[in-house]
């Protein structure tokens, strides 16, 4: 495919997502019926679509356009990064259509980014600029400015299975770059060849996972030592159930969620790390004993991984963010039933806001006399990765205290 087939694929999409199809479920379907697009197309048009998800509003501002498209994000998207419009808005082959009088006319009249209020200058929504900036202080110009780009790829080492020299040196032997990632000790950020991870005997051994950087970072925080038993309540496709048992494999690790479909693929990945984790529905959780430490990775905005999700900033709204702070809080209690006495219970979201962090994290306590904070720490995608947010509680104990 031509750059301009490219693009002219990626308008298609992008008007289908604008829409209301999931960005992913468009391309996978996008790609089966585009037998013609190699594997560098499919990552070129994925690379403008989301591009144009991150960048949605400062995109179209660039583009001088009054409707919001998929032909106006992509043009925007040209202009933005200082190429020439005509070279792509060609017409030849299989590109977009040549651009007309009003569009010229209109990109002629776009304001200058300089112009643009800040809120389209760093592609968020209005209504939550006031609370990110709240939550973010001095930090959110710069943190928001790197929620437009790309997040890097990382994946976490099993140190069940390898250490990370080793890892890097597997990596390596697939023609995957690997180094080092600070925010980590089990952090790897991959370069070259990282569209190839899924397909590298490292991978498929179990000797690395794909995890955010910062996902890794929290789990290293979470107090395991001399756990016996650990529940993961709302453990998904269980990156961080497999995380804590690679750190601490001496506990017995049980995983569940309100809806069991979503550890479908946790049995296979567990056997793959050659991690024993045991899943449970809700009805059976009931029947099993306290817990040493229970981790609560709850629903939340989403907003610290948004560079990786970019839907979801534009399909976050005030009525849904209100539930998720009522989810939030049902399901820490519900956990907190789950907690021996002298247990620890650990809250954590990707959320960047204070409503779902450190708000929360008060209310609990809050309703809870005789329950303490031991650990609480904040990592937004400055540090390196995804925001991340951890909250550690302490039951009373056997006596109360």
């Amino acid at each position: 495919m031509t750059p301009g087939a490219r693009a002219a694929a990626a308008i298609g999409l992008l008007d289908r997502v604008l829409a209301g199809e999931a960005a992913e479920r468009a391309l996978t379907r996008w790609a089966r019926a585009s037998r013609f697009a190699g594997s560098g197309d499919r990552a070129a048009v994925r690379d403008f679509v989301f591009d144009a998800l991150r960048c949605r509003r400062s995109h179209l501002a660039a583009s001088g356009q009054g409707a919001e498209t998929g032909r106006a994000l992509i043009l925007g998207g040209v202009v933005a990064a200082g190429g020439d419009p005509d070279a792509v808005f060609s017409g030849a082959g299989h590109a977009p259509p040549p651009l007309d009088a009003a569009e010229r006319a209109a990109l002629a009249a776009a304001p200058a980014p300089a112009d643009w209020p800040a809120a389209v200058r760093l592609d968020i929504p209005d209504w939550l600029e006031p609370e990110l900036r709240a939550s973010l202080g001095d930090a959110a110009e710069a943190v928001l400015a790197t929620m437009r780009a790309r997040a890097p790829v990382f994946v976490r080492v099993n140190s069940a299975r390898i250490d990370r020299d080793g890892a890097i040196a597997a990596l390596a032997a697939d023609g995957i770059e690997a180094v080092p990632e600070p925010l980590a000790e089990t952090a790897l950020r991959l370069g070259r060849g990282a569209t190839k991870l899924r397909a590298a005997a490292a991978y498929r051994d179990g000797l690395v996972e794909l995890q955010d950087a910062a996902s890794q970072a929290v789990v290293a925080d979470l107090p395991l030592a001399g756990c016996r038993r650990v529940l993961d309540y709302c453990a998904g496709g269980g990156g961080k159930t497999l995380a804590m048992a690679a750190r601490h494999p001496d506990a017995a690790y049980v995983a569940h969620d309100a809806d069991p479909r979503r550890m479908a693929d946790l049995p296979d990945r567990a056997r793959r790390a050659g991690i024993a984790v045991a899943l449970r529905d809700t009805a059976g959780l009931a029947g099993e004993a306290a817990f040493d430490l229970v981790l609560c990775d709850v629903p939340c905005s989403g907003s610290g991984s948004w560079r990786r999700a970019p839907e979801a900033k534009w399909r976050l709204t005030p009525d849904r963010l209100a539930d998720l702070h009522e989810i939030q809080a049902a399901i820490l209690a519900e956990a907190a039933g789950h907690v021996a006495p002298g247990g620890r219970l650990a809250y954590m979201t990707c959320s960047l806001l204070d409503a779902e962090n450190e708000a929360q994290a008060a209310r609990f306590l809050a309703a809870r006399p005789g329950w303490r904070i031991t650990r609480e720490r904040r990592l937004t995608p400055a540090d390196g990765g995804d925001g991340f947010y951890l909250a550690v509680f302490a039951a009373p104990g056997a006596d109360g205290r």
